[in-house]
């Protein structure tokens, strides 16, 4: 794949390096309009050095010129940062804020010394100091910003409002399709979900096992070719270690295998799968589960600690949250090749049979009309 344009301006922007970051951002913005995809996502980079920067003012422009851009989660992020820079600033009580008095308005040391000692000696008890001045306090808008930006996430991922189904798909014999999708109870694109598709399409992939990337209305829809088992596994450990590090978390990628015996009538197919989640805990709400088929009944040989449930053509597996899941399947798949050359054969000797039966009827061998004597 193509190096990322924006890589020097992401790092940029994760050591702090603000002025780098727009320095970077500035020509490519004037190459690529708002309303391209590249342009949308190079201007939420320049919002994020802007707040950093504390022009919230810059900020609030670059979010207004992306109401122009074409794609839909760019100009939904710019819609929310724009209304929360925007938002009025919360009026709070007197009693919540704390002002120190101004330094250099204070007397001088030795001053206050001699005062001290003529008070002293003007008054034996001692006088307690008035507490000092209070105001209200306005915190900075861009902390706010990057708080309310945490919040969302950890409220993402912690409040375990996703489902995540795994489809995977028997083809040819050494084929799987992988197809997995990841629903927000929500109906709208949570900001877990719009980087782990950002980190998905920024990934070296190999041509052969790109993966489609959709998205609508909360959802999440990532769809494979028919490939070797080999290639699904690595797609199945990128996705996997892909969320897993975008929750903070680090989890063993997922183990999927598949052995297959190629006899002439069909193959036999040993498939296993094993996911660790041992390190995940207990989130209310998160759904995870694994669809395989086509299957024959029976297929499923061990399932743990969930047993699997029969479903259209195949089983549905439920994956148990903190602890390791692993299946085991077994099933044959017939070869069309294979049955081909059994019909073949098959109508080969029934038609070789018919031919004996004439024969012992004494027709013999077919013969052509005997031209007519003159």
């Amino acid at each position: 794949m193509a190096e990322d344009p924006l890589l020097p301006a992401r790092l940029a922007l994760e050591r702090g390096e603000y002025g780098s970051c727009l320095r970077l951002l500035e020509p490519l913005a004037a190459a690529h309009p708002a309303s391209t995809g590249l342009g949308g996502t190079l201007r939420l980079l320049m919002v994020t050095a802007l707040l950093g920067q504390g022009n919230d003012a810059g900020a609030v422009a670059c979010c207004r010129s992306l109401r122009a851009c074409l794609d839909l989660d760019v100009r939904s992020q710019a819609k929310d940062l724009q209304l929360i820079l925007e938002a009025p600033p919360l009026q709070r009580p007197a009693n919540w804020s704390l002002s120190l008095p101004v330094l250099g308005g204070a007397d001088a040391l030795e001053g206050r010394a001699k005062a001290t000692a003529s008070q002293r000696r003007q008054a034996p008890t001692p006088v307690s100091p008035p507490p000092p001045p209070v105001g209200p306090t306005r915190a900075p808008v861009g902390f706010a910003v990057v708080v309310v930006a945490v919040l969302l996430l950890l409220t993402s991922l912690l409040s375990g409002c996703l489902r995540v189904d795994t489809d995977l798909r028997f083809g040819p014999p050494g084929r799987l399709q992988l197809r997995q999708t990841l629903s927000s109870k929500t109906g709208r694109l949570l900001p877990w979900q719009r980087q782990f598709v950002s980190d998905l399409k920024a990934a070296p992939l190999e041509r052969a096992t790109a993966l489609g990337i959709e998205t609508h209305r909360g959802v999440v829809s990532l769809t494979s070719a028919s490939v070797a088992s080999q290639e699904i596994n690595r797609l199945l450990a990128l996705t996997a270690t892909t969320a897993a590090d975008l929750g903070g978390l680090a989890l063993p990628p997922p183990t999927l295998a598949l052995r297959e015996r190629n006899w002439l009538l069909g193959a036999q197919q040993q498939f296993s799968l094993e996911v660790d989640l041992r390190q995940v805990g207990a989130l209310p709400g998160l759904d995870l589960s694994v669809a395989l088929g086509p299957l024959g009944r029976g297929a499923v040989r061990s399932a743990q600690p969930r047993a699997s449930q029969p479903e259209g053509d195949g089983v549905r597996w439920g994956l148990a949250i903190g602890a390791l899941n692993r299946l085991e399947l077994v099933s044959w798949r017939w070869s069309r090749l294979g049955l081909g050359g059994i019909a073949i054969l098959l109508l080969l000797a029934l038609a070789l049979a018919l031919q004996r039966l004439r024969w012992q009827a004494g027709f013999g061998w077919p013969e052509l009309p005997a031209p007519e004597k003159p």
